[in-house]
């Protein structure tokens, strides 16, 4: 039996290329099950290498399990299982339909809601608070952490939510997440029964569709002027998911009136709940802060969500839902097993970020910069469409509705907006029902967070041309 060296190979360690040609040959059957392997000493002789790195290529195969030993007889081949080989193997390529295109965004202007700007955030006020976590919380930093999250940001967050949205809850009922789908999927888990959620139609499209996956049965709820049309919402809705502060995506604010329907509603029936997702509340202009839908609740029946996500950026993946104290029992009975997905360096990193008063700060000061770019946004989309456009003006959050009087369709819309490079939004996109075209008008969900105040003119001429 003669091995050889490739002396070209000359970057690749020699006992890697003794340990590649051994296994070569036992699993393609060159090399039979129990057949005795050179020693050492012969085989160093055959390839002029040392005894020591032959050792390296049969401690390495013998590690994996291809060959085995027997003292004072030397190494032979393992009987391995044969591979069964049945469809695809390694060495095709991918198939076509789930290869990635890497688009580019270069020359794109965007108008989405989904953003948000990082052009001021704090970076060094935030990498100051990351040093002290790495200084001060190694131990914390070297485990898993609670799975619930760090008990001081939990803290940190009920007091932080008191103050600005009225939140009533202990740090106990607070779970924090990488994500809302993290922890809707969580929560839907809590219940062994069939769930029937609720939702708002126009709503928030990804979470209708977690749902689904889930195989939760999921009923959409029209809206009218007030929010979520509550008295046509079945009796038998365990969840009914609502945007009170800021609806998504018409902007909607729910008056106070229809927060008590829908708390009366709660208790008007068994396992009821409420979840309310305030998903950029912290934003509004000209106006103070309106109290978040939990805070009026006395039964126990809301289950609050937010995010840092609007306030600081999509990937920091930080959010948070508050319990009642009935089901954070069962929550904890549950899912105690379960690691904390977000990450504790970052964690650790936001309780300080909050406590030092930079967050506050920096909220103030983006709540200032969106007013402005939102301002100059209305104004130019008036300026030049004239009549032929109705602005939806709530003031609040990082996107508002514009209806524009078109006789193109949603779909001709989009098209033309990709060739446009403009990133939009139509509200087709948010619709699960009646997902029909509007005769003669559009309805445009207009995001300006990450759009430069001195590209805001170019982009309405894009979308002129879009519409026109």
């Amino acid at each position: 039996m003669l091995f050889t060296i490739n002396k070209e190979e000359e970057r690749k360690n020699l006992y890697h290329q003794i340990y590649d040609s051994l296994k070569g040959s036992i699993m393609n059957g060159r090399l039979q099950a129990n057949e005795k392997l050179p020693s050492k000493r012969t085989l160093a002789e055959q390839l002029k290498v040392s005894v020591n790195t032959v050792t390296n290529a049969y401690e390495q195969l013998l590690a994996e399990g291809y060959i085995y030993t027997e003292e004072r007889k030397g190494y032979y081949v393992e009987n391995i299982t044969p591979l069964i080989r049945e469809g695809r193997v390694n060495n095709q390529p991918l198939p076509s339909d789930l290869k990635e295109r890497i688009q580019t965004k270069e020359g794109w202007l965007s108008l989405s809601h989904r953003t948000s700007s990082i052009s001021m955030f704090p970076f060094r006020e935030w990498m100051k608070c990351q040093q002290k976590v790495i200084t001060d919380h190694q131990r914390e930093l070297s485990e898993y952490g609670h799975f619930q999250g760090p008990y001081i940001l939990r803290q940190t967050i009920a007091r932080m939510i008191a103050r600005t949205r009225g939140v009533v809850c202990e740090p106990e009922q607070i779970i924090i997440g990488a994500g809302f789908q993290y922890l809707i999927r969580n929560l839907i888990e809590l219940s062994n029964q069939n769930i029937i959620a609720g939702v708002e139609d126009p709503g928030y499209i990804r979470f209708y569709a977690l749902l689904k996956n889930m195989g939760v049965d999921v009923r959409a709820y029209p809206l009218d002027e007030n929010g979520i049309a509550i008295k046509k919402v079945d009796s038998n809705i365990n969840y009914l998911f609502v945007t009170p502060s800021h609806q998504f995506p018409t902007g909607k604010i729910m008056p106070i009136t229809r927060r008590i329907e829908l708390l009366n509603w709660s208790i008007a029936g068994p396992d009821r709940y409420i979840i309310e997702d305030d998903y950029d509340s912290e934003f509004k202009y000209e106006t103070d802060n309106i109290p978040s839908l939990q805070s009026i609740d006395r039964n126990q029946r809301v289950i609050y969500i937010g995010t840092f996500s609007k306030t600081i950026f999509p990937g920091m993946r930080i959010s948070y839902m508050v319990l009642p104290p009935d089901m954070l029992r069962q929550y904890r009975r549950q899912h105690a097993n379960l690691k904390q997905t977000g990450n504790l360096l970052a964690l650790y990193t936001l309780h300080y970020f909050i406590e030092t008063g930079a967050y506050a700060r920096h909220v103030k000061r983006m709540n200032h910069h969106y007013e402005i770019k939102r301002k100059e946004l209305m104004r130019c989309i008036n300026d030049c469409f004239g009549k032929t456009v109705t602005i939806e003006d709530t003031r609040a959050g990082l996107h508002f509705l514009a209806r524009f009087t078109t006789n193109k369709t949603y779909e001709e819309v989009e098209e033309k907006a990709r060739d446009e490079k403009l990133e939009i939004f139509t509200m087709r996109q948010f619709k699960f029902e009646n997902r029909a075209d509007s005769a003669g008008a559009i309805d445009l969900v207009m995001g300006f967070a990450d759009i430069g105040e001195e590209q805001i003119p170019e982009a309405v001429a894009r979308l002129k041309r879009v519409l026109g």
